[in-house]
C-alpha cells in the first residue's frame, strides 16, 4: 500500500491576483495542464477576458470579484469558485499591489492598508480553504513571496515587512499542517517584470531606482517574467505526495558576457 494516496485526476485551482502577472501566467500553465482555474481579482473585466481565452483553448476556468482586503469577498469567490469547479485542491495566493515610499513618509493608513493586503489577505484564504483541505487529508496553498522577504530593498512602503510576515506565517503553517497531509508553500521571486508597481511615475521611479543602487541592488538588469514563476508553481504543486516542496526561490539570470567561453581557463 502506497504511504500517500495520489493526488485526484480533478485538481480545481483557485487564484488570488489572477488578473496579470504571475497569477495570470498561473492560470494559463495550469489550464494547459488540464487543472480547471477559478480567477479572482478585484479588475473581474480581465479575468473574464483570460477565462475566454483559457475556454477558447480548451481548458476549463471560471472568473469571479476578489477583493482580498475583504473578508466577505474572500468567502464569496471561494463559495461561487467551489460551486463551479468543485472542493478546492489547490489555491495560489498571490493578489497584491506596490507603492513605493519611505516608511517614515507612509501614513500609518496607508502603510496598514498594504499589510491588510499582502499578509492579513493571504491569511483571509487559508482560514476559508485549509479546514476543508485538512477534512481531505491533501491540497496545496502557495504563498507567493518576495526576496524583499529576506534581502529588503529601499523605499518598497509596507511590501517587504508584509512579505516577511508571510514568510514566517508560512512557517509557523508548516508545523501546524505536519502530518494533516496539507501543503503550505512559499514561491520567493527575485525581480519579476509585472504590471505589478509599474505604473508609477518617473517622479517616483528615479529615486527608487537611485536608491537600490546604492544599497547593491543592480548587479544586472535582467528580470523574470511571470512566466518563469508559473513554471515554478506548477513544479510545487505538481510535486507527488509525500514530497513537500517548502521554499523556492527564483532569481533572474545574468546574460551570458560576450565573448566568455566559461572553460575556467
Amino acid at each position: 500500500m502506497p504511504r500517500f494516496e495520489p493526488h485526484p485526476d480533478r485538481r480545481p485551482t483557485l487564484i488570488a491576483g489572477a488578473s496579470s502577472g504571475i497569477g495570470a501566467a498561473t492560470a494559463e500553465a495550469l489550464a494547459e495542464l488540464g487543472y480547471p482555474v477559478a480567477l479572482g481579482a478585484r479588475r473581474i473585466e480581465q479575468c473574464e477576458a483570460l477565462a475566454a481565452k483559457i475556454a477558447s483553448n480548451g481548458g476549463e476556468a471560471f472568473a469571479h470579484y476578489l477583493d482580498v482586503g475583504d473578508t466577505a469577498s474572500v468567502d464569496a469567490f471561494v463559495t461561487a469558485a467551489e460551486a463551479a469547479l468543485g472542493p478546492a485542491e489547490i489555491v495560489v495566493s498571490g493578489a497584491g499591489d506596490l507603492s513605493f515610499s519611505l516608511v517614515h513618509e507612509m501614513t500609518p493608513e496607508h502603510f496598514l492598508r498594504q499589510i491588510n493586503v499582502h499578509l492579513v489577505g493571504v491569511q483571509r484564504l487559508a482560514e476559508r480553504v485549509i479546514p476543508s483541505m485538512i477534512a481531505r487529508q491533501r491540497g496545496d496553498f502557495v504563498m507567493i513571496s518576495s526576496d524583499t522577504a529576506n534581502n529588503p530593498r529601499p523605499r518598497m512602503g509596507a511590501y517587504p515587512a508584509a512579505k516577511t510576515a508571510v514568510e514566517v506565517m508560512a512557517r509557523q503553517m508548516w508545523m501546524e499542517l505536519e502530518g494533516t497531509g496539507v501543503r503550505a508553500s512559499l514561491v520567493r521571486p527575485g525581480p519579476t517584470l509585472t504590471g505589478m508597481g509599474m505604473d508609477t511615475t518617473a517622479e517616483i521611479i528615479g529615486p527608487v531606482l537611485e536608491d537600490w543602487s546604492k544599497s547593491g541592488f543592480a548587479r544586472h538588469p535582467e528580470m523574470l517574467r511571470a512566466a518563469h514563476l508559473a513554471t515554478s508553481i506548477v513544479a510545487v504543486v505538481s510535486a507527488p505526495r509525500g514530497a513537500h516542496i517548502q521554499l523556492t526561490e527564483v532569481q533572474p539570470e545574468a546574460r551570458v558576457r560576450s565573448g566568455d567561453s566559461g572553460s575556467g581557463s
